[in-house]
């Protein structure tokens, strides 16, 4: 009530009233306390350490800020924007970085981008699996391997540069490494195909292991779904002899 917080705040001690169960858990955890539910639970060992507390007015909100933790485990970004659009777009950006890094800091894994895995499989099932397969499976090989390129077809297309010279190109320098296994990316300021390590840009294992089984199941189950519709369009056409005995 107001009685306490101005008790409180002539002993020098800033409190807060009404505060939200999810900011209580917060506070506890960046600056290092427990939570309690009394005076008589509190003592030495519950207590936090923050080196700054204020109150600032943004907008039409105050909003109090903790800083200069000593070991903190959870953290606010403040996202301003000029509009609601702008800044639901940069708390989408935000959002997505952090899963990535989670991602990668839990698959403790990551994989060369710039379409380096998609021409490196695409290529592999081409020239290594597709021969030695025979019959009907040289079409789903193939098939497979031309899914795999719409990733940097798009990554090509999306930079304005000729789509199908751009594939041939990363193609055979993926042939023409050393060892015929380098992965070579597409640079989308040069166009050229290079090595993605070179520019930093990596992919996520996890999203690549998604994106793999997630497509083989959804075209298997198309293919079922196909073949489903069929034999029930063959079992509702009468057959010839029952045409005629219908005349």
């Amino acid at each position: 009530d107001p009685l306490s917080l101005d008790m409180l705040a002539k002993e020098g001690i800033f409190a807060a009233r009404r505060a939200k169960r999810r900011n209580m858990e917060r506070i506890a955890l960046c600056c290092g306390g427990a939570a309690v539910n009394s005076f008589d639970d509190l003592d030495e060992s519950c207590l936090g350490y923050a080196g700054k507390v204020y109150e600032m007015n943004l907008g039409e909100e105050n909003y109090t800020f903790i800083d200069q933790v000593k070991h903190p485990k959870s953290c606010t970004i403040l996202i301003k924007g000029p509009n609601k659009h702008t800044i639901d777009q940069i708390k989408d950006a935000v959002r997505d970085g952090l899963r990535a890094v989670a991602a990668v800091l839990e698959d403790k894994a990551i994989i060369p981008g710039a379409g380096a895995f998609e021409i490196a499989a695409a290529t592999s099932l081409e020239h290594t699996l597709k021969r030695h397969a025979t019959g009907k499976k040289k079409f789903g090989i193939q098939a497979y391997a031309d899914a795999l390129l719409i990733i940097p077809k798009t990554l090509a297309e999306n930079s304005g540069l000729d789509v199908q010279e751009t594939i041939v190109q990363l193609q055979d320098a993926h042939l023409a490494s050393p060892d015929g296994k380098t992965l070579i990316g597409l640079d989308l300021h040069s166009g050229t195909p290079t090595d993605p390590k070179l520019l930093g840009v990596y992919d996520g294992y996890r999203t690549k292991k998604q994106f793999l089984h997630l497509s083989t199941v959804l075209a298997t189950q198309l293919l079922l779904v196909d073949e489903v519709i069929k034999a029930g369009k063959k079992m509702g056409k009468p057959s010839p002899d029952d045409a005629l005995d219908m005349d």
